[in-house]
């Protein structure tokens, strides 16, 4: 039963709620896949000290995850 409701409760969103959640959706994975080219992009063009490089990575990793986090309650609460 939760399951249903909680199909139903997408299907009532306003178009610019399902936008809004699809841009977040957007902006998870662009954080993330920027957090890791960051930490793996052995070329970088700016000089970054290795250490803080990675850092900045993880940290964005964990951005992504806490927008995540956030886009879930906003859509999936009961």
């Amino acid at each position: 039963m939760s399951n249903h409701s909680t199909r139903n409760n997408f299907r009532q969103k306003s178009p610019t709620q399902r936008f809004l959640s699809i841009l977040g959706l957007f902006m998870f994975a662009f954080y993330f896949i920027l957090g890791l080219l960051i930490i793996f992009w052995n070329n970088f063009p700016l000089e970054i000290d290795p250490t803080y490089k990675k850092l900045f990575g993880i940290l964005l990793i964990v951005y992504s995850f806490m927008r995540f986090a956030r886009l879930w309650q906003n859509n999936f609460r009961n």
